[in-house]
């Protein structure tokens, strides 16, 4: 019997392992403090215990029992779009704002679709940029300026 190994499997049991290793090590530096009166590193600790264990636990699911998968063509298209828009966003909410730097980006990223239509992407845009700013701005009270300076406002 041939035992099949899921290489992206171990790959990412590993790194789910050195993340929540990561975060153990980092809460040592705190007081754990006691069951009843935890301290500071406490959560981080078993945060990452938690993280560590379950990443084990993909490894050895990877090397036991791996599932062959076959990976179809690396849809470029949506690869720049998202990369351009999350890049769009970083540098311009500050001189654009929230509102036109928001549906901007959520356009392209909508676009990096193949099957959505041009209304449809405007469509989720407005959605997409009503929602952030009433979470982020409104709800969240987040400094940020709806229309930056580069607009004239």
């Amino acid at each position: 019997m041939e035992r099949r190994r899921s290489f992206p499997d171990v790959i990412a049991g590993a790194i789910f392992v050195l993340i929540g290793a990561a975060f153990v090590v980092g809460s040592l530096g705190y007081e754990l403090g006691t069951p009843l009166r935890m301290g500071p590193g406490a959560f981080p600790l078993l945060a990452g215990a938690i993280v560590a264990a379950l990443g084990l636990a993909i490894v050895v699911k990877g090397l036991v029992a791996g599932e062959m998968i076959t990976f179809g063509p690396i849809p470029w298209r949506a690869v720049v779009l998202i990369v351009l828009a999350v890049l769009f966003f970083g540098f311009t909410v500050r001189g654009l704002g929230f509102v036109p730097t928001s549906a901007v980006t959520a356009l392209l990223t909508t676009l990096a679709g193949t099957r959505v239509r041009p209304l449809m992407a405007v469509a989720v845009a407005a959605g997409l940029t009503l929602a952030a700013t009433l979470i982020f701005v409104v709800g969240l009270q987040l400094r940020i300026p709806l229309v930056g300076p580069w607009l004239g406002f």
